[in-house]
């Protein structure tokens, strides 16, 4: 089929399904109209939806939602579960899990109230979302030292910035690196005064902001180069590690601390300092991150999770089974 033919059926691909989903016509008035079968009116709307032309998102009723953040409530003691709708591509699973943060951070957030500012693109999509957002006297502060990634803007300073910026609130850089070849390098830079206060704000602040990893040869960790495969399969095999909180707050199943190699190289808010935040609000979107979501639930330190429907329904089924 030549580029001429492919326009003409996308164009009828098109007016059929508006014809369907918007104008609310039946299969049998639409084959009229078109002069075609009803059978094959259907399996044009079934192309439709294959191709993209319709896409179909289930908006959950408030009581289901409900119900699902109350299950949570009760089984983990946390304040808040902000669950939102499914979505098959992974970015729009971001944003969409990234606008209930985001709504929920306004109508929290008062005047005077410091956020620790965590890495990743589940937080970048936080500060990256498109909305009108109410000034407040605030501050945002890296929770965790610089990182670089080509192409992607996922260092805490960057996003801490940009959440200023929205907000029309002041931010605080962490002068450091976040990631370190060794324990001596990490206790060096720590020993600087400038950057040890920082850190110490940051335990400090009302709310914390934060992602959450998990544990494979392929995660985010060692994409960026701060652990090898190895030793992250290491961890996983031999020491039971499930997930991270934050960069490099590493747990089991059990959300109980693990220490690793991997710790001694990282600059940031530990484990045991976000405990100590009133707030800590962890958002995982991708459906990978189920067992990490448990995990970190069950460490205590988590008062809200944000996550897809698909992850709060698994993790549910998870704790009732382990």
């Amino acid at each position: 089929m030549d580029i001429f033919d492919n326009t003409q059926e996308n164009e009828l691909l098109t007016e059929i399904a508006v014809a369907y989903y918007e104008h609310e016509q039946t299969q049998e008035e639409i084959a009229k109209r078109f002069g075609i079968s009803r059978i094959k009116v259907g399996r044009l709307l079934k192309k439709a939806r294959n191709e993209g032309i319709v896409e179909i998102n289930v908006k959950y009723h408030p009581i289901f939602s409900s119900k699902i953040e109350q299950q949570f409530v009760n089984a983990f003691g946390i304040k808040r579960a902000l669950i939102a709708v499914d979505h098959q591509d992974e970015e729009e699973q971001r944003r969409q899990v990234a606008a209930l943060v985001t709504n929920y951070l306004s109508s929290m957030l008062k005047n005077g109230m410091t956020v620790a500012v965590g890495q990743g693109r589940n937080v970048a999509a936080v500060a990256s979302h498109v909305g009108i957002f109410p000034e407040k006297q605030c501050k945002f502060i890296c929770g965790i030292g610089g990182t670089l990634r080509d192409g992607e803007l996922i260092d805490a300073d960057h996003i801490s910035r940009n959440l200023a910026r929205k907000f029309n609130a002041a931010s605080e850089t962490l002068y450091a690196p976040a990631y370190v070849e060794n324990r001596e390098l990490k206790k060096a830079f720590l020993q600087n005064r400038v950057i040890k206060e920082t850190i110490e704000r940051a335990s400090k602040a009302d709310i914390a902001l934060v992602g959450l990893g998990d544990m494979n040869e392929n995660s985010y960790m060692v994409q960026l180069g701060w652990f090898t495969p190895q030793e992250v399969t290491n961890a996983s095999i031999n020491q039971g590690v499930i997930g991270e909180i934050a960069g490099y707050g590493f747990f089991d199943i059990q959300g109980q601390p693990v220490e690793t190699v991997m710790n001694d190289r990282v600059i940031g808010l530990s484990i045991e300092e976000l405990r100590n935040i009133p707030c800590v609000i962890a958002i995982a979107s991708e459906n990978t991150k189920s067992m990490a979501i448990l995990g970190a639930l069950r460490s205590g330190v988590i008062d809200i999770i944000a996550t897809s429907a698909s992850n709060a329904r698994t993790v549910l089924n998870l704790q009732q089974q382990k």
